[in-house]
Formats: structure tokens, sequence, C-alpha cells
């Protein structure tokens, strides 16, 4: 699946609840379903800056895919960064780095989020792309 069609997927599935609070508990849900950070990866240098909330992501380098894990100690922050995992997790550096995350201009999220959040999912796209270019010279 390419990123636009997993961000496609994404708007099909928020297009399904008219109301915030459904969207904001399947952000909850989504944060849930996150598969475990190792603790020994919960550490400074996996720390996003700018976050109001803590959270850790985690970028590996497989057969020329970048794949992400990530946590957090809130329930929608971590509903935020799955949701960003689950659309660019296992692409290519040069398809991370050239990606449009219009998803999140079509689901409303960056809108319905406090400042803090609002700033720290920037951050969380920043770091993203920062792995995306890190990684694109291997």
């Amino acid at each position: 699946m390419t990123i636009n069609e997993a961000q496609d997927a994404v708007i099909e599935e928020f297009e399904e609840f008219d109301d915030w609070m459904d969207r904001y508990q399947m952000l909850i849900d989504l944060g849930n379903d996150l598969a475990p950070l190792e603790e020994k990866y919960k550490n400074e240098q996996n720390l996003i800056d700018g976050c109001q909330s803590r959270v850790w992501l985690q970028c590996d380098y497989v057969e020329g895919h970048l794949v992400f894990t990530a946590d957090s100690d809130a329930l929608i922050t971590k509903g935020i960064i799955a949701l960003l995992i689950r659309v660019i997790s296992g692409h290519t550096p040069k398809e991370i780095m050239d990606a449009d995350l219009y998803f999140i201009e079509k689901i409303g999220l960056r809108q319905h989020l406090s400042p803090t959040r609002s700033n720290g999912l920037l951050s969380m796209v920043k770091q993203i792309k920062a792995y995306s270019i890190a990684f694109s010279t291997k």
C-alpha cells in the first residue's frame, strides 16, 4: 500500500464519524492497539522535542525501508503517533521525504487539537521527516 493509499484509507475511516468525540475515541483505540515500545527505546535520544506529552519514536532501517515504533504517556497523543506510523512506516526514506501528509488536514485533526497537541503533531512529523533524510544516504 502506498502512503497516499494509506492516507485515503484513514480519511475514509474518519469520515464514518461525524462527532469529534467518536474520532478522539478512535485515536485512543489506535493508541491502545499500538505495539508496545521496548523499554530500551524509551530514552532521551528517541524523545520528541516539542510535545507536551512524552513521545518516543524509534526508527529502524530494514531492507531499504523505515520501520517506526513509538509510545507516549498520553492516550490521544499515542493515538496520533500510531496514526502517523500506520501511514508512513514500511516505506523508503525517499517516499517518506516526498510524502505530502494531506490526511492530517482532510480529517480535521490539526484544527481539533489543542495548540500544544497541534505543536506536538508538527514535531512528530518533523522528526519522521528528519529520520527519512538521515537514512536517505544509506
